[in-house]
């Protein structure tokens, strides 16, 4: 119970195959890096992996529009799918701003980041703030029991709490627990897995696997597809081992599929078709 207590998050590192999905992210990460286009043009595939990022996060979220069309749209200001895209892309370009903030202080910047999705869609005071008591949440995609707003708080609470104290657990632990933890939560009254990846790319960048934010987990889970995601997140929610392995790996599978997306925009990059 005393090491749980420590470092709970690094006990996650220690599930069946786990660390096999660790290097395997480790390694991709790695490779991508070190191709020979990021040694000029890193900025352009950063800039790609973003807007790829946001089209992504925005499928998951109900809006799966084409690359091109996120890409030529500029009308984001709609109500429904014009409004979910435009969250998506404001979020990723956010991201990258709050670091410092969220060594600090985890939920400010989840706050923020619910008032960027928000973009004034929701009414003013339900924006930037967790829900409350008998507060009804707005997320379609997730159908798991949603705890109630004092569960939700001390849980909240205890994730920023890890997320403070450190430890020794690996990127990818961190950022899979992040992202499940919200949404199981599910803390605010809409947008929350938006919010929820937003906050898995912020810890990737954070932790230093992914400091150039080139390597979108948005764009793997929504190849993986909506089911598998909502299957795994279940996996997460039930709290087993088994389950808690599974929606990790499932996670790791996320950001070697987004690797590969943006090796491919290194390729075209170093052909000039890009």
């Amino acid at each position: 119970m005393s090491s749980r207590t420590a470092d709970p998050l690094a006990a996650l590192g220690a599930l069946p195959g786990v660390a096999d999905s660790v290097e395997a992210v480790r390694t991709a990460v790695d490779r991508v890096y070190g191709h020979r286009v990021m040694r000029r043009r890193s900025n352009e595939v950063t800039s790609e992996a973003a807007l790829r990022a946001a089209r992504a996060s925005a499928a998951l979220a109900g809006a799966d529009w084409a690359l091109e069309e996120v890409r030529r749209r500029t009308d984001f200001g709609a109500e429904g799918e014009p409004r979910t895209v435009g969250a998506a892309l404001r979020l990723t370009a956010e991201a990258g701003q709050l670091l410092s903030v969220w060594r600090q202080s985890p939920l400010r910047v989840l706050a923020r980041l619910h008032l960027v999705a928000a973009g004034g869609a929701a009414p003013d005071d339900t924006v930037g703030r967790p829900r409350q008591a008998a507060e009804p949440v707005n997320e379609p995609l997730v159908t798991l029991a949603l705890p109630d707003a004092q569960e939700m708080a001390g849980r909240l609470d205890g994730l920023a709490r890890l997320l403070l104290a450190g430890g020794s657990a690996p990127a990818l632990v961190k950022a899979a627990v992040v992202h499940g933890e919200l949404l199981a939560l599910r803390p605010f009254a809409s947008h929350n897995g938006l919010v929820a990846r937003a906050a898995e790319r912020i810890v990737l960048i954070d932790s230093g696997l992914d400091p150039k934010s080139i390597c979108p987990a948005e764009v793997g889970h929504a190849e993986l597809g909506r089911e598998a995601y909502v299957a795994a997140l279940e996996g997460y929610a039930s709290g087993t081992p088994e389950g808690m392995a599974a929606w990790i790996a499932h996670c790791g599978r996320a950001v070697e599929l987004g690797v590969r997306e943006s090796t491919a925009v290194c390729e075209a990059l170093q052909r000039g078709a890009a």
